[in-house]
C-alpha cells in the first residue's frame, strides 16, 4: 500500500499561495490555505503581469484561470504628463484584476479538493514541516505608500501607461471591460493624512501629475475599488533559513517593472517540485528548504538587484531628466533593461 503524502500547509492565500496549493492538489498533497482575509477583494496591484512563461502556466495549471484576459504589446511612458517614449513589450504581458483573479484561484483550489480557510491565521512564530509562508510583504519603514482604484470607461493612450512624477509613478491598464486599473507608487508625504477616496488625486497632484488626476476626475471610479497599503519596502530577499517562503514573503520588486504578479506564480513553481518530494517521503524538510531558498536565489538574484537600482532613479526628478535626455537620444536601452528585471 502506498504511504500517505505528507499535508502541507500554506500561510496566505495570495497568488504565491493559492497557486501553489493548487499545483499540489494536483499530485495529490493534502493542501490547507489559511488566508487573513476573504475573497473576493480588492488590492494594490498593477494587475498586469509580465514575464510569465507558458511552461510556468502549465506547470501551475494556470490556463483555464488566465483565459479571457487582456493582453498588451505595448507601453507609453510620460514624465510629469508630457510623452517621454512609446514601445512594445519585448513579450505580451496580460491584465486582469485581483478582485477576479484570486477570486479564480480560489475556486480552483477548493474545486482541486484543497481546504481553504478564509479570515483565519496561522501564528507567524512558528515555523513546523511542511508549513509555507505567502503571507505577503514583510514590515518595512513607513517611507512608500501605494494607491489604486478602478477607473470606469476611462480612455487610454496606449494599452499600458507608465507615468513618472516627483518620488512617484503610477500605472494605467485595463483589466476588465470598462474597468481600468490605475496603481500608483508614491512617497509618503506629510499634511497628505486623507482618506482612501481622497488621497489618489492628492498624491497624483502633489507629484506633478494633474493632467492625470484631470483624467480621472472626468470618469467614474467604482468606489469599492479605492485601496491603499502603507510601509512598502523593497529589500533584498529574506534571509530566514528556518522556515520556506515564497512571493512577497521572499522579495518584493519594485512595482514598476510589472513583474511582481509573474514572480509570486514563479516563486510558487521553484517551491512545487522540493514539497513534492517532502510529501512523499523522499526529502528532509531541512534540504526542502535549503532547495527551495536556493532556487529562489538563482533566479531572482539578477532582476532584484537591477530594479532595486533603477527604482530611485525613476523617482528623482535628477534620475528622470537623465531618462528623458537619453530616451530622447535614443542612447537607452529599454530592451535590455527589461530582460534584465524580468
Amino acid at each position: 500500500m502506498a504511504t500517505p503524502l505528507q499535508p502541507v500547509e500554506i500561510a496566505g492565500g495570495g497568488l504565491a499561495g493559492l497557486s501553489l496549493g493548487l499545483a499540489l492538489r494536483r499530485s495529490g498533497v493534502p493542501v490547507t490555505v489559511f488566508e487573513a482575509g476573504g475573497y473576493p477583494r480588492h488590492r494594490v496591484c498593477g494587475e498586469f503581469i509580465t514575464g510569465l512563461s507558458v511552461d510556468t502556466i502549465e506547470r501551475l495549471g494556470l490556463g483555464p484561470i488566465l483565459s479571457g484576459v487582456e493582453t498588451y504589446r505595448e507601453v507609453a511612458w510620460y514624465l510629469r504628463d508630457q510623452p517621454l517614449r512609446r514601445q512594445p513589450l519585448a513579450s505580451p504581458a496580460l491584465g486582469i484584476s485581483r478582485y477576479r483573479l484570486d477570486q479564480r484561484l480560489a475556486d480552483a483550489f477548493t474545486a482541486a479538493g484543497g481546504e481553504l480557510r478564509p479570515h483565519t491565521r496561522l501564528p507567524l512564530d512558528a515555523a513546523p514541516p511542511g508549513r509555507v509562508f505567502a503571507t505577503g510583504r514583510r514590515p518595512a519603514r513607513p517611507e512608500w505608500v501605494g494607491l489604486k482604484c478602478h477607473a470606469l470607461n476611462l480612455p487610454l493612450a496606449a494599452e499600458l501607461e507608465l507615468h513618472l512624477g516627483e518620488q512617484a509613478y503610477v500605472g494605467l491598464c485595463a483589466v476588465e471591460p470598462g474597468r481600468v486599473n490605475v496603481s500608483g507608487l508614491f512617497r509618503l508625504r506629510g499634511g497628505l493624512e486623507l482618506s482612501r477616496e481622497l488621497a489618489l488625486s492628492a498624491y497624483l497632484r502633489a507629484a506633478g501629475l494633474g493632467v492625470l488626476a484631470d483624467r480621472l476626475a472626468r470618469v467614474a471610479i467604482d468606489p469599492a475599488s479605492f485601496s491603499a497599503v502603507a510601509g512598502l519596502g523593497f529589500s533584498a530577499p529574506s534571509r530566514r533559513t528556518d522556515r520556506l517562503e515564497i512571493g512577497d514573503t521572499y522579495a518584493m520588486i519594485p512595482p514598476f517593472t510589472g513583474h511582481g504578479m509573474a514572480m509570486a506564480f514563479q516563486s510558487a513553481e521553484q517551491a512545487l517540485d522540493p514539497l513534492l518530494a517532502w510529501s512523499r517521503g523522499d526529502a528532509a524538510w531541512d534540504e526542502t528548504l535549503s532547495t527551495v531558498r536556493r532556487r529562489l536565489r538563482r533566479l531572482f538574484r539578477v532582476r532584484l538587484a537591477v530594479a532595486g537600482a533603477l527604482h530611485p532613479v525613476l523617482v528623482n526628478p535628477v534620475g528622470q531628466r537623465g531618462l528623458a535626455t537619453a530616451s530622447h537620444l535614443g542612447v537607452l536601452p529599454f530592451d535590455s533593461l527589461y530582460r534584465l528585471t524580468h
